[in-house]
This record gives C-alpha cells, sequence and structure tokens, in this order.
C-alpha cells in the first residue's frame, strides 16, 4: 500500500474556512482493546491532547467529533453514559482552552452496513446539514483506522492517519491517508508551524 508521509506533502496553509474532523478513540482517549469506553472514569485523554485542540481551534473554523459507539446497540452502555462523558471531556477541553463544535455518533453495529457508521457519510452529512458553510474539499479528517480514512477520501478530504501503525485498525487497501503522523499533538504543531 502507497501512503504519502508528511513530509511529501505539497505544503498548503490552512485558512480560515476549513474544517477539522476528528475520530474520538485512539484520536483524543485511549482506545480499550476489544471494550467500549462506557464511562467517564475509563476516558483517558492521549498526552498533549487538550492543549492540541487548543491549537488548532486557532486553525480551523470548525471542529468536530465523528465516532462509531456501537457498544450502545450492543447494550454495554446507553446514549446518556456516553452523553455524560462527552459533556465532562468537553468541560475538561474547556479548562485548556479548547472547543469542539458539535460531537457526532453513530450507535450501530456495522452488520447492517448503517449510513451513519463510518465509513460511510453520515455523520458528516448530518455536520453540513447543520453547518452549512461546511466544505468537505477544505476539511481534514484525523483518524487512527482505516474506516476514518476511508470516510475521508470518499467525501474529498484530506486524511491524516495517526497512532502506532503496528497496533492500529489500519489495513484497508482502498484507505490511502495524505500523511502519517504519531499523533494529535503531532498534527497540531505541524500545522500551527506551518501556518505562523
Amino acid at each position: 500500500m502507497k501512503t504519502h508521509l508528511i513530509h511529501s506533502w505539497p505544503e498548503f496553509k490552512i485558512q480560515s474556512d476549513w474544517t477539522l474532523f476528528l475520530d474520538r478513540d485512539g484520536v483524543i482517549n485511549q482506545r480499550t482493546p476489544g471494550d467500549y469506553v462506557k464511562k467517564w472514569e475509563e476516558f483517558i485523554f492521549l498526552p498533549g491532547v487538550p492543549e492540541s485542540i487548543a491549537i488548532l481551534n486557532n486553525l480551523f473554523s470548525r471542529i468536530f467529533i465523528v465516532t462509531n459507539q456501537a457498544g450502545i446497540e450492543k447494550g454495554l452502555m446507553t446514549h446518556e453514559n456516553l452523553e455524560e462523558i462527552h459533556q465532562k471531556m468537553m468541560e475538561c477541553l474547556h479548562y485548556f482552552g479548547g472547543n469542539i463544535d458539535e460531537i457526532y455518533y453513530c450507535p450501530f453495529k456495522p452488520d447492517l452496513d448503517p449510513f451513519c457508521r463510518k465509513p460511510n457519510p453520515g455523520m458528516a452529512m448530518e455536520a453540513k446539514k447543520d453547518f452549512p458553510e461546511i466544505e468537505f474539499k477544505k476539511s481534514l479528517m484525523v483518524g487512527d483506522s482505516d474506516s476514518d480514512i476511508i470516510f475521508g477520501n470518499r467525501l474529498g478530504m484530506k486524511t491524516i492517519l495517526v497512532g502506532d501503525h503496528n497496533q492500529n485498525t489500519f489495513g484497508d487497501l482502498h484507505a490511502v491517508p495524505d500523511a502519517r503522523m504519531l499523533s494529535l499533538p503531532e498534527v497540531a504543531k505541524y500545522f500551527y508551524d506551518l501556518n505562523k
């Protein structure tokens, strides 16, 4: 599979009308292997993420989270559990000066291929409905799995694959990220330095 490292990109500056889409588990917080983050006590920010989101807020017009959360349909957690996690997550981000404009999630398992579940575009379409000014060609998707990258590819977004590439769930030959980086803080630093 051919991928492009960040330093091989034609450099481009993020303009004030660009949008950032973020996966959650593995990008913002630690994954729970074989399980789901079902309550706030299980939610652990990855190092440097709250500070990074504050930096990214100054570079992007809007930031959204798009996350598959099939643990709801599986009965392992409720919508209320997830909302509490996200409320407390947002409180922490606000403490560090960061903000997420909206969080979109899909509560369904993949067996019936629901439209809202990445790599399908449902959550992006919902964001576009809520924020009509979004242009997908002026959007960046950051995720740690092939479903994140295919989601971005299908919509014409730029895409960055983050995480430990020996451990993350990435292997679909149809998923071609524009770049690979170790973490969201590295993404924030790259664009901050480029757009100074």
